[in-house]
């Protein structure tokens, strides 16, 4: 019997969502919305809250006002566990892989909701997914390259086969080509099979080129939004990720 990695999308949305630390919105009047097969990305420059946005999202950083829903069911302010319940996997820009823990172990502990029967084929699926990973099975992960970690990173959210991806700087720290693939060949391909896919990256071109929709950040705020195509020709666009008239 095959086992499916991902699950039919759910769809993600947010309606004025304010979220920070200690009481102290970073992102205010947030609404956006990911659907089932599609890649949606958000860009924006450095400390203009991305990374505090997904959190929010996904039960780590507390939400201040507004809501946030999956399939219709309201999850703002849920634990973070409860929400991977739901059909929710989130890849973190940092953090993402338990570094003394070997690929074997790391996959077995994304699969904590599964009952231990279900483990190994769920293993087997991911390493099917991601065949570098194979031959590395007891090697730590805080020995991989950083594609083989990111590839264990999501493989790791995998485990629980989930309807929603939210992706934060898959990329961060690859080289060139490396991103390219992980972006073109697996996030985009988690979309054309029916998932919902949230994605935050630094490299706007490559994430535009990908993406169905894109939401810009600034300030904290939703500065500019819709498809990739119209995006690239607004000199607002230009100015406000990349800091005025660059367009490397």
């Amino acid at each position: 019997m095959s086992v499916e990695l991902t699950q039919p999308g759910l769809v993600l949305s947010t309606t004025a969502l304010a979220a920070g630390y200690e009481g102290r919105a970073i992102v205010s009047d947030i609404s956006i919305e990911a659907t089932p097969g599609k890649v949606v990305s958000i860009v924006g420059p450095n400390g203009s809250g991305k990374s505090t946005l997904l959190k929010s999202l996904v039960g780590v950083v507390r939400v201040l006002d507004g809501s946030v829903t999956v399939g219709g069911n309201d999850v703002t302010n849920l634990p973070p566990e409860e929400v991977a319940k739901l059909g929710v996997g989130y890849v973190p820009q940092i953090d993402d892989v338990f570094p003394p823990l070997s690929v074997k172990e790391n996959l077995e502990i994304g699969g904590y909701l599964l009952s231990r029967s279900e483990i190994p084929d769920r293993i087997a699926a991911v390493v099917d997914r991601f065949p570098r990973l194979k031959e590395m099975m007891h090697r730590k992960a805080g020995k991989l390259s950083g594609g083989e970690r990111k590839m264990l990173a999501m493989g790791r959210v995998l485990m629980l086969s989930p309807s929603v991806l939210v992706l934060d700087e898959p990329t961060a720290n690859l080289a060139p080509m490396i991103a390219t693939q992980l972006l073109e060949e697996f996030v985009r391909g988690f979309a054309d099979h029916g998932s919902t896919v949230l994605l935050v990256e630094q490299r706007a071109k490559s994430a535009l080129r990908i993406s169905n929709w894109t939401y810009v950040l600034g300030g904290g705020r939703v500065v500019l939004q819709g498809p990739p195509e119209d995006l690239q020709e607004n000199p607002a666009f230009i100015e406000s990720f990349l800091g005025g008239g660059a367009r490397h």
